[in-house]
């Protein structure tokens, strides 16, 4: 476990059981007061952290957290009744040499005066100045992003400078299911080694901090400094609004714009994406009407003063739900100088198998309106798996690349998956591009991004074969992550089916199969390993490949607890969470109807350069 220095002190989160802490920690005062009433006292702050008790079937608590009478921070929280699952802890390294103050609200009526001592919670907080963050989850994956600890979904904010990538995400860090959103931060030199940072944007005044995103400004257009970072994002209070917030230390720490919001819209809207129109000599920034399933694309000199030029989507694409996460973008296409603008808009519920994903539209743009190439009633997907959401794009990529990254989970089940420690992870980064296709329409391709190459570790080569119905089994290469890379080419003609089957010896399974008279390519995840926590999760997703040769090739990333499919080059992308009780050791072939044949198969196995978990 590597530990992650920052300029004034080094510490490590602990998330150990229960049974590992010490209670009636000395410095911490325990008043107990009316029903459902305890204050926390600290005096003269000097540890780092405060360690809380978190049990995640009781109840959502209330604290506020007072420092030298002047109120900090609004927490909500589990507060751990009984036994508790595991600690989360609050930073008190912006309150060193101040007297602190918790001032609890349960909503739990076994807190009285009376029995107030049986607050498991308060017993047990826990006073200490480093801890760790050892990994302790058996599915936590090992090379694709994930947060220390707590809850993460959306990516937010994402921009590139000085050859660092810097990843923003929604962030719970006071448990591991949805609550008090900031903006948690991570960064990459390469895109698939992630250092946790500390927290970049907490709530304020006006809400806590929903998504939204980052740009470099480069010419000092919002007069913060030249390459100054400016986020904008939702602030969600009693109503939606937009903010902006900026940073002149490359994306550490944030100031709160003295004016905002910047936009106040009169219907729910969230979301903001804004990029630079050089053609046109603007910003640009799309917002979602998620209600109305529109977007409202807004353009502005100075980051500052917005006027909304134009909407676009009502009866368009997927009018389930409600949309959120906008990205506009202008994406080449494939073997050619053409560009097109691509219009991303993220939904949630009305994915094409139940819950949440990615659609997308293919236009042009004139620098005030969004124009569609497609009919209203034609929908198209970025991921045909039930994993892939709120898709965005990194601002100031080099070479003007379109490089994306997703939250991997499903708004169906993302609060229960088996894992405690932290939930959720993002899908590896992917570049764009766009392709036309026989049918004369442009379809987009969503390919692993080159920097994932640099992941393979030894490669494991198996020759050529024609595959028949008793079918064919390679042992996959041992891997102590259970991570791989498996690619290879197989003619599938229109009266071939073939089965591709990654299994292990307890019998689990991932199925996925060509049928090469539909062009279907299909992933049944519902043998694939523990499956129970939900009623959404198991099942089978599917696509037609765009195009109409016999000719596919497969590539396939496999962590601990994902499959991320790339068919054709990123032609079609499919993407599932998996939890496999133990890692899958075997891939096997199988062919219904006459041979499948099948060029050689190379398997890698992945490990990470290093530990991507930690936090200054």
């Amino acid at each position: 476990m590597k530990i992650f220095d920052s300029l004034l002190t080094t510490a490590l989160i602990s998330l150990a059981p229960a049974s590992m802490m010490a209670e009636n920690s000395p410095g911490i005062e325990i008043l107990n007061l009316a029903p459902n009433n305890i204050m926390v006292k600290i005096p003269d702050v000097e540890s780092n952290f405060l360690l809380i008790p978190v049990e995640e079937s009781q109840p959502v608590s209330h604290i506020r957290v007072v420092a030298d009478n002047n109120l900090e921070d609004y927490i909500n929280i589990a507060l751990a009744a009984g036994k508790a699952d595991y600690y989360v802890p609050l930073d008190l390294r912006r309150f060193k040499g101040k007297d602190l103050l918790l001032d609890v609200r349960t909503t739990n009526d076994r807190y009285t005066l009376r029995d107030g001592d049986e607050a498991t919670w308060a017993n047990k907080l826990t006073l200490a100045d480093d801890f760790d963050t050892t990994n302790t989850e058996y599915w936590r994956p090992s090379y694709h992003h994930t947060p220390a600890y707590g809850w993460m979904n959306d990516p937010n904010g994402m921009f590139y400078q000085d050859g660092l990538w810097h990843l923003y995400y929604q962030y719970n860090p006071y448990g591991s299911k949805w609550e008090n959103m900031t903006w948690g931060h991570s960064t990459s030199p390469d895109l698939i080694n992630w250092d946790a940072q500390p927290i970049a944007i907490r709530p304020t005044a006006l809400g806590t901090i929903f998504s939204g995103s980052a740009v470099v400004d480069k010419d000092n257009t919002a007069g913060f400094g030249k390459d100054a970072i400016v986020a904008i994002f939702t602030t969600a209070g009693a109503s939606q609004t937009q903010s902006m917030a900026y940073s002149t230390d490359g994306g550490k720490t944030f100031t709160q714009y003295a004016a905002n919001p910047v936009i106040a819209y009169e219907r729910e809207s969230r979301d903001p994406n804004f990029f630079w129109d050089a053609r046109h000599n603007q910003w640009v920034l799309t917002l979602v009407s998620a209600l109305d399933h529109e977007i409202l694309i807004y353009t502005s000199p100075n980051l500052k003063d917005w006027t909304l030029a134009s909407k676009f989507g009502h009866g368009f694409g997927s009018q389930a739900g409600v949309w959120e996460c906008p990205d506009l973008m202008e994406v080449p296409v494939e073997g050619s100088d053409e560009k097109k603008w691509v219009l991303i808009i993220n939904i949630n519920p009305g994915g094409p198998f139940g819950g949440s994903a990615a659609q997308y539209f293919v236009g042009d743009f004139d620098g005030k309106t969004f124009t569609c190439d497609t009919p209203p009633e034609v929908t198209r997907w970025m991921d045909y798996g039930k994993d892939h959401y709120a898709t965005v794009s990194f601002s100031n990529a080099p070479d003007d690349r379109k490089t994306v990254i997703a939250w991997m989970s499903n708004w169906q089940y993302a609060n229960e998956v088996p894992t405690k420690q932290y939930r959720s992870a993002n899908s590896l980064p992917r570049d764009l591009s766009l392709f036309k296709a026989p049918d004369g329409q442009y379809y987009l391709t969503s390919a692993p991004s080159p920097e994932v190459d640099a992941l393979r570790g030894s490669l494991k080569k198996f020759g050529s074969a024609t595959i028949s119905s008793k079918g064919k089994s390679f042992q996959l290469p041992s891997s102590e992550t259970g991570g791989y890379e498996i690619q290879f080419e197989a003619t599938v003609a229109d009266n071939q089916k073939l089965s591709i089957v990654l299994s292990n010896a307890d019998g689990e399974e991932v199925v996925m199969k060509l049928d090469g008279a539909d062009r279907r390519f299909s992933m049944d995840r519902s043998k694939s390993g523990e499956v129970s926590f939900s009623d959404n999760f198991s099942g089978v997703t599917f696509a037609e490949v765009p195009g109409n040769s016999t000719s596919f090739s497969f590539r396939f990333f496999i962590d601990r607890s994902s499959i991320e499919a790339f068919i054709d080059g990123g032609h079609l992308a499919m993407t599932n969470l998996l939890f496999p009780r133990k890692p899958y050791t075997t891939l096997t072939l199988r062919s219904e109807g006459p041979g499948v044949k099948v060029q050689p198969v190379s398997v890698w196995t992945i490990s990470p350069k290093r530990v991507p978990q930690g936090v200054k």
